[in-house]
């Protein structure tokens, strides 16, 4: 569908009506195996999938959300697993060796920080935290020392810092390194990394792409095939895939993101502005205000600035701690780039995992997952947590 808009890709890319029925929407394959027209000659297939065999290996449901996800994202291939953090881990074990080194923003999410720290730092892989909006700090440590990757969120989950995609690519490519960008937070309604230079986008599905609360799951996504074809065979040899339910429900999910991300966007705005003017607040974190360090370099590489917005409370932990047991529209729990407005005390809950190492966050730092709620509505809710 080259040429179509993000939306018209979000409904159609890889989701033909089905041919038997004329379904528009296309089906659950909630199947394991299939049957064969020979030994050897597996029915069906589509793109990248040449028939098939077995649902861990390929399913038509998968198959229909990797198609749109590639398409979405601009890539040659998408892969679409269990969670977010199955596709991390599926990246790392295809791409690097014990030995190697990696390059983690010093505010990574707390889940791929855990990962780095006591999974693959245990099978030999070594780590570095560095400041991912200083493209000259990702390039000294390159230059100090080989790195195998560059791995870089941004917005970071929970500090919403930025980074330069596009300076981070050459730095990385200069040193000999790939670039992973983790686009979660922004989803590719927002933003593609892989036409700034990136050579891996990872989500988490479970977010902005799922929309709704309800599936958990995470995809990567490149524009190189041959690293594809890496990464499907270590997804199926693991098979730490995506179910063909969890597949449909993302797919559905993904019609309405430009829509819903519009208001996501807007609705936060609003949120950070007002908690900027707020004597309860002492810090706001949010890209889309001019005072962001990052605001300019993500005005340039985003069409918007995201729904995430974190604060840190004028009060300490306490206060901020008390703020997220007061609310009655944002509801307290983990996840966020749902419909519903979430909000969370990340040093104990998302990011506890970072305690007492350099990743980890300010005690009285509350992030906000802002919904698709009425605004208004959402700005009182707060002002009250506040007061």
């Amino acid at each position: 569908m080259p040429g179509d808009g993000f939306e018209t890709l979000a409904i159609h890319a890889g989701q033909e009506p089905d041919p038997v029925t004329g379904a528009v929407v296309p089906p659950i394959y909630q199947v394991s195996t299939y049957a064969q027209d020979g030994v050897g000659k597996p029915r069906g297939g589509r793109r990248w999938i040449g028939g098939y065999e077995y649902s861990r290996t390929a399913n038509p449901t998968r198959g229909a959300l990797e198609e749109c996800l590639a398409a979405l994202e601009g890539g040659s291939r998408a892969l679409a697993f269990a969670s977010g953090m199955a596709a991390e881990d599926c990246v790392l074990r295809t791409l690097c060796r014990p030995g190697d080194r990696v390059l983690i923003p010093r505010d990574a999410y707390g889940g791929t920080f855990r990962l780095f720290d006591k999974v693959a730092s245990a099978w030999g892989l070594d780590y570095l935290p560095v400041d991912m909006s200083d493209a000259g700090s990702v390039l000294n440590e390159i230059a100090n020392a080989p790195v195998r990757l560059v791995w870089a969120e941004t917005p970071t989950n929970p500090l919403l810092s930025i980074a330069d995609i596009g300076a981070l690519a050459r730095a990385a490519h200069e040193g000999g390194a790939l670039l992973v960008v983790d686009n979660t937070f922004a989803s590719p309604y927002l933003q593609q990394p892989l036409a700034l230079g990136a050579d891996v986008v990872v989500h988490s599905t479970t977010k902005y792409l799922g929309g709704h609360s309800d599936v958990v799951g995470g995809a990567v996504v490149v524009s190189d095939p041959a690293l594809a074809e890496n990464l499907a065979f270590l997804q199926n040899a693991t098979g730490g895939v995506a179910g063909p339910f969890d597949a449909w429900l993302t797919l559905r999910g993904i019609k309405t993101l430009g829509v819903r991300m519009d208001r996501h966007c807007a609705s936060a705005a609003r949120v950070a502005e007002m908690l900027a003017g707020h004597p309860a607040v002492a810090q706001v974190f949010y890209p889309g205000l001019a005072s962001h360090p990052g605001h300019e370099i993500a005005a340039k590489q985003m069409r918007a600035f995201g729904g995430m917005v974190s604060f840190r409370a004028a009060g300490g932990e306490e206060a901020a701690v008390a703020v997220c047991g007061r609310t009655r529209l944002f509801t307290l729990g983990e996840s966020l780039g749902g419909v519903e407005s979430l909000i969370e005390h990340p040093a104990r809950m998302t990011h506890a995992s970072a305690a007492g190492s350099p990743l980890e966050v300010p005690a009285d730092l509350v992030r906000l997952s802002v919904g698709i709620e009425t605004c208004d509505d959402l700005l009182d809710d707060l002002r009250a947590a506040l007061s």
